[in-house]
């Protein structure tokens, strides 16, 4: 059984930074593809940005490249992601997810595991 867990929200000020972690229980975490969604309020849960199994690329979306980083460190399991340059409309559930499939996953029904989120609030 696989179990993701996620932690480092929080409030901050716009402009602020925060960093999420995702630790993963399984033991084939290296061979996941890994991926953050967010969910704000009244609103359906997004695509923020993923992180490859095979070579560690990496995508973002739109309104978040530059801002966020997202890395992986396997041998802890863990994902993260560095949120720098925050913005009112950053605020968000945000959510890590695991896919099996080896590569990179894009879209929310590729993935198979999911996490039970985290609140992130960014104050104007």
């Amino acid at each position: 059984q696989v179990q993701l867990v996620e932690s480092g929200g929080g409030l901050v000020t716009a402009g602020g930074s925060l960093k999420l972690s995702c630790v993963e229980s399984g033991r084939t975490f290296r061979n996941y593809a890994m991926g953050w969604f967010r969910r704000a309020p009244g609103k359906e849960r997004e695509f923020v940005c993923a992180i490859s199994s095979s070579d560690g690329s990496t995508y973002y979306a739109d309104s978040v490249k530059g801002r966020f980083t997202i890395s992986r460190d396997n041998a802890k399991n863990t994902i993260y992601l560095q949120m720098n340059s925050l913005k009112p409309e950053d605020t968000a559930v945000y959510y890590c997810a695991a896919d099996r499939a080896y590569g990179l996953a894009l879209r929310e029904y590729e993935y198979d595991y999911w996490g039970q989120g985290t609140q992130v609030t960014v104050s104007s």
